[in-house]
């Protein structure tokens, strides 16, 4: 009878191994759900921050100005978490490309070719649609990202810093040659619209362009995966029978829409591709495919934020959110490269 019973222990420890994916499942859904819920809160209140006084006893009494609520406070809403949420994605994405957790569009030259398009548009192409600049930002993005990854395999890459100098460079010299000719043309005034993110002008129709950036955002959820195998190099992602052109076309793509989209709407938003990202990968890992929907919620939250800060530290005044992304965005810069230094 002894015999023929099998011992108890190993049923309780596959059914603990078995039980403790699901735990795990659940409480990562929980916490994913938590911070949805989170920015969900920052984004009702930022419709209730503004200049013209709104609040909740006015809208469930009929008394509150909806017009403006419509017009301005929801579509100002929507873009910053699109824009957030697009600009944080496109940031993981060209970290697991580079293999660099200190590359984003904006230490990459991507956002300032985008802006470089952009004025190029302006002066051959005034009057221009929306749909046309699009274009033309994106083309120009995807050059200067393709410009910064060949310099990179030219590049001898002793130190992983080495990668995000370059592309500082290289949007400097892109920065500077756009200063020049906006000077020479008079569009300095646009030129820094372009160049400082700022949500103030968004209202209704005027944001329609970023939930391009917010579908890229689900493309990106979708082939997480294959971004993390192209980031391991080219032989080893052809021996898993992935196309590695293709994969790295794509993650170009998102990258450079994604950016020309929101610098045409807002302007630009620096450092948010690299703080989202590292901030996430500090708490959950490696995991591209868990990673995404963190990098999108917690970049919506970021900019929701910064921006309630930058509406209420000079009221009824308004700063721009790129000054606060700015120091929030260098300060935790700064804090990796110590906590890299110490590492070494």
């Amino acid at each position: 009878m002894s015999v023929l019973t099998p011992p108890l222990t190993p049923v309780t420890d596959a059914g603990a191994a078995q039980a403790a994916p699901t735990a795990s499942g659940r409480r990562g859904w929980g916490a994913l759900t938590a911070g949805a819920v989170g920015v969900g809160v920052l984004a009702l209140v930022s419709l209730f921050v503004g200049v013209a006084d709104v609040s909740v006893v006015d809208v469930l009494t009929g008394r509150a100005d909806y017009e403006l609520i419509a017009v301005s406070r929801i579509p100002r809403t929507l873009a910053l978490v699109l824009a957030g949420a697009g600009l944080a994605v496109s940031g993981l994405i060209m970290q697991l490309l580079t293999r660099n957790v200190f590359v984003e569009p904006s230490t990459a030259g991507t956002l300032d070719f985008a802006t470089l398009g952009l004025l190029a548009c302006a002066l051959f192409w005034p009057d221009a649609p929306i749909a046309a600049k699009m274009v033309l930002g994106t083309a120009f993005a995807l050059v200067g990202t393709g410009l910064f990854l060949r310099i990179l395999k030219v590049v001898p890459l002793k130190d992983v810093l080495i990668v995000p100098l370059v592309g500082i460079m290289l949007g400097g010299v892109v920065g500077a040659f756009a200063t020049f000719i906006a000077y020479r043309t008079d569009l300095i005034q646009s030129l820094n619209a372009w160049t400082t993110g700022d949500f103030s002008a968004v209202i209704a129709g005027r944001m329609e362009l970023l939930w391009v950036a917010g579908a890229l955002v689900v493309v990106a959820a979708v082939t997480a995966d294959r971004f993390t195998v192209a980031g391991l190099g080219e032989a080893f992602t052809t021996n898993l029978g992935l196309d590695y052109r293709r994969t790295m076309a794509i993650g170009m793509t998102v990258v450079a829409v994604t950016s020309a989209t929101v610098v045409i709407t807002v302007g630009a938003l620096p450092f948010l591709g690299l703080v989202v990202p590292n901030v996430v990968r500090a708490v959950i890992g490696d995991n591209a495919r868990r990673s995404v929907p963190w990098v999108a919620l917690l970049g919506a939250g970021l900019v929701l934020a910064c921006d309630l800060v930058a509406r209420l530290v000079v009221h009824p005044f308004e700063m721009p959110i790129a000054t606060v992304l700015g120091i929030v965005g260098a300060a935790v810069f700064l804090v990796l490269l110590a906590r890299r230094g110490r590492r070494g």
